[in-house]
């Protein structure tokens, strides 16, 4: 049966840091994998598979499922562990996080529950989901179709001309959410390449832009579940993030892009995670 989560805040907390805890368990496992990308999207991911998403993990390709993409295919660790924690599947499977014979790979490949398409190749993700949404359009479906980019992935000249089309269609079941933690792997994204001003350059192409703490739970919760904000127009929240979010010596720093924690590392993340758990325990639910 298809179902939206209604988590307290507090519950939704205690998931976000699970999922960072499989995020460390994984990547430190294989010594491979792209951390400071995971980590920062890791609330999105919650706020969408435990408060947002219509969706039903014993069916995972039921015909009216909301679809979720992540165009940032390398920040997979982050998308395994919710589908995990969410029911897709054991969270015992993700000890198979980049076996050779593996669906839980480097990036994420169809096949695997709740993967809807492959991604990671930058730039593909939001044309996918642009296709998506106009299909459902066109059946006179009203799902809606997330999708997750990078702010660096902004710089490819595809991601705008899925955005035209998304307006020119007046896509308004499709939401991009843009995990605008500020460093791409050459650097700041303002040196590299400058996005800014990104919120007025979605909207200038025709989209409903809303701008918010990509790490603030139920803001998140409330923001995405009001898509359309505006009806006619896709939808676009710059969730404004801390690459490698949760780790004090990997928040910020471009070198954790594409790096894995060795086993001191890990040992150390996960005791400054489990502190932040340890708290959170002690908090009554509102």
């Amino acid at each position: 049966m298809l179902a939206c989560l209604d988590l307290s805040p507090n519950e939704m907390r205690r998931k976000a840091l699970r999922i960072r805890q499989h995020v460390i368990k994984m990547i430190s496992a294989r010594g491979k994998g792209h951390t400071g990308p995971a980590l920062s999207m890791v609330e999105i991911v919650t706020a969408l598979y435990f408060g947002v998403l219509q969706v039903d993990p014993e069916n995972p390709r039921h015909p009216g499922r909301d679809r979720f993409l992540l165009s940032k295919g390398h920040a997979c660790t982050a998308l395994y562990a919710a589908l995990a924690e969410r029911g897709y599947f054991p969270v015992s499977r993700l000890d198979e996080y980049y076996r050779l014979d593996s669906l839980l790979g480097g990036h994420p490949v169809n096949g695997l529950p709740g993967i809807e398409a492959s991604t990671g190749s930058l730039g593909h993700g939001l044309p996918m989901a642009v296709g998506m949404a106009l299909s459902a359009k066109l059946n006179g479906q009203d799902h809606r179709i997330f999708t997750v980019l990078g702010d660096g992935e902004n710089q490819e000249g595809s991601v705008w001309e899925a955005a035209m089309a998304a307006a020119h269609y007046k896509l308004d079941r499709l939401v991009a959410v843009i995990d605008r933690n500020g460093l791409e792997i050459d650097g700041p994204t303002e040196t590299v390449m400058a996005l800014e001003p990104l919120p007025q350059k979605w909207e200038s192409f025709g989209w409903a832009a809303r701008t918010g703490d990509g790490h603030d739970l139920p803001g998140l919760v409330q923001t995405l579940r009001s898509a359309p904000f505006v009806l006619g127009r896709p939808s676009v929240v710059i969730a404004k993030t801390v690459k490698g979010k949760g780790v004090d010596f990997i928040e910020n720093r471009k070198e954790w892009h594409h790096r894995a924690p060795d086993s001191k590392q890990a040992d150390e993340a996960f005791r400054q995670l489990q502190d932040q758990l340890a708290a959170l325990e002690k908090e009554a639910d509102p």
